[in-house]
């Protein structure tokens, strides 16, 4: 029997099949970080094409938590409603809407901000040195996770993912290739996931009980000395308790090293999270075809898979996929003439 077609439930949030849409940029928003149609469209494309969970793209917490100057926005009360647009599109199209809310750390390139992280280390030779966060800092981007927590709640998103991954500055206190801190943030691993966990706090208190909290993480950082999946995975067992329902794994971002990908180069380090945390998994990385997506789950590997490009290329592929894999669903009633008869 087929897996990705069945449903899959995290606290009281019900997914009719196993794939999701992650969250991939777009870079198209205002500089204010308002919604388009665009958005509304693209969103409401994927929901329609037939993918159980749909997360928004990196949604910035603050004007300095963007990763361009056109980034969607979190950080102020006149997004709720664009945002509210876009989770009313995805849930009209028959799919759960996620968001991902995130701060850029040392990899904002938005204009006219003052770029910040656990210590002044460069991405790159062509970056910013970024300006090494205080206590204060800390405690007020914590402030600014928790009120984009509320306004993504009062806009009805279903899930609410916190970005700790790819290098940006939750990923950036992660990892100690980036992370040199000596006080009580920096060192052991209980001092670099103690940012994530004070975050995790905050989000939780103003998040409702029945909705799910995912964190996106990378699992390995590609380079000597770097994070792996069982750093990860030791540091995630520190503060699930504090409300951690998923892990979306990731790989990557922390350093300027492109990995080399294949169809499934990631699936590894998912299964060893899941096997570490015991916490559910959605994994990805170049996947395509129906057949894999649904091998992954049937072996155990991960709960979910997402699929980045693909959903880019084909806002129809779970459709096509069901298809494939010879399991009926539900067509938008608009499209059931287009529907394939076996």
């Amino acid at each position: 029997m087929q897996k990705l077609f069945t449903e899959f439930q995290i606290k009281n949030l019900t997914l009719k099949n196993r794939v999701v849409m992650p969250p991939m940029c777009m870079y198209c928003a205002p500089e204010t970080g308002m919604i388009t149609d665009w958005h509304v469209v693209h969103y409401g494309s994927r929901a329609a094409g037939g993918a159980g969970l749909i997360i928004v793209e990196a949604t910035g917490v603050s004007p300095e938590g963007r990763l361009t100057s056109n980034d969607l926005g979190i950080w102020d009360d006149s997004h709720i409603e664009g945002l509210a647009r876009i989770a009313t599109a995805i849930h009209e199209g028959g799919a759960k809407a996620g968001i991902q809310i995130n701060h850029g750390g040392r990899k904002c390139e938005a204009e006219g901000v003052q770029i910040e992280a656990p210590s002044p280390i460069a991405y790159d030779e062509a970056g910013r040195v970024p300006k090494e966060m205080t206590k204060q800092d800390i405690a007020d981007t914590v402030l600014e996770f928790k009120n984009a927590a509320i306004r993504a709640h009062q806009a009805g998103f279903d899930l609410i993912e916190v970005h700790a991954a790819h290098g940006y500055l939750l990923s950036e206190f992660l990892s100690p290739l980036t992370n040199k801190r000596v006080d009580e943030y920096g060192g052991s691993y209980e001092n670099r996931v103690r940012f994530l966990g004070e975050v995790l706090d905050a989000v939780r208190e103003v998040w409702p009980d029945d909705k799910p909290i995912e964190v996106r993480i990378s699992a390995e950082d590609y380079l000597e000395g770097g994070n792996q999946s069982e750093d990860l995975g030791a540091m995630l067992n520190l503060v699930k308790h504090k409300g951690i329902d998923s892990v979306n794994v990731s790989t990557g971002g922390v350093v300027p090293i492109v990995p080399k990908a294949y169809p499934g180069y990631q699936i590894s380090h998912a299964e060893k999270i899941k096997k570490l945390t015991g916490l559910p998994t959605t994994c990805g990385g170049l996947i395509t075809k129906p057949e894999e997506a649904d091998n992954i789950l049937q072996e155990g590997k991960s709960d979910l898979v997402y699929l980045g490009r693909e959903l880019l290329r084909n806002p129809y592929w779970p459709l096509h996929a069901a298809h494939v894999l010879n399991c009926d669903v539900l067509w938008p009633k608009q499209y059931e003439r287009a529907k394939p008869r076996r």
